[in-house]
């Protein structure tokens, strides 16, 4: 069986989400934050060697004295991460175990996930070493000008929107961060095209939503009442349902 470890990114800097109490990974969502949501559709994988949280160096007091224990008992490892995505991702990937096989990047304010979706994209990475999920471009797109004029309605043929978890083969994602080169990639599938390898797209779902404003921690809480809750045979998340941080 293959052996993957996870990243939760969640060190960026919540510009939209507007709340002064919380960065949105750390925002309540149904009783938990919403990176232990997407936590657990990874911990509790029998192919799920490592997960490691990426925070900011900014949230470290915070993040141990709210989430230290869930970290602790849960047995994820907390990093720091650095001023942009790739960054974080960087700091993460030079902890990952040498024995996992493939890498699988999430981001941790994306919590309405499907264990069946993770099967799938797991399995899409093994046969071709690099995939992702991503959806359709459904609505109209209008380039516009700094003025709010429109410059031009952009054709969406062939345009998808990519989402998380993106998978790697471990030495892949190895070699494209090594190639980076300061270069500022917005997900790591950019990183491996620059190489030159091909990514798989799998084909995800809208319900697959990343946190950005506050609205959408609503929306969230709709799907995650419809979706089928992940099985966890570890002990309880202490604090969890605690809102420690108003």
């Amino acid at each position: 069986m293959a052996k993957f470890a996870v990243i939760l990114p969640a060190a960026g800097r919540s510009s939209r989400f507007k709340d002064k109490h919380y960065k949105k990974p750390f925002a309540m969502l149904g009783g938990r934050a919403v990176w232990l949501h997407s936590a657990e559709r990874f911990i509790n994988r029998d192919d799920v060697i490592q997960t490691i949280v990426a925070i900011s160096p900014d949230d470290r007091e915070t993040f141990h004295f709210k989430f230290g224990s869930n970290a602790a008992i849960l047995g994820i490892d907390v990093v720091e991460g650095g001023a942009e995505r790739a960054d974080t991702v960087a700091a993460a990937l030079a902890r990952v175990k040498a024995d996992a096989d493939f890498v699988c990047v999430h981001d941790a304010a994306r919590p309405c996930l499907v264990d069946t979706w993770i099967d799938t994209i797991f399995q899409a990475a093994e046969r071709s070493d690099a995939a992702i999920f991503a959806i359709p471009v459904a609505g109209t797109l209008k380039r516009v000008a700094t003025d709010r004029k429109i410059e031009e309605t952009v054709s969406r043929t062939n345009l998808w929107e990519a989402q998380t978890p993106q998978v790697f083969r471990r030495q892949l994602l190895l070699d494209a961060y090594a190639n980076r080169d300061g270069f500022q990639a917005t997900d790591e599938a950019q990183l491996v095209e620059r190489l030159g390898r091909p990514v798989t797209v799998v084909v995800g779902s809208p319900i697959n939503m990343k946190i950005t404003t506050r609205e959408d921690l609503r929306l969230a809480e709709q799907a995650l009442r419809a979706l089928p809750k992940p099985k966890l045979n570890r002990p309880d998340h202490p604090f969890a349902g605690d809102d420690m941080w108003r």
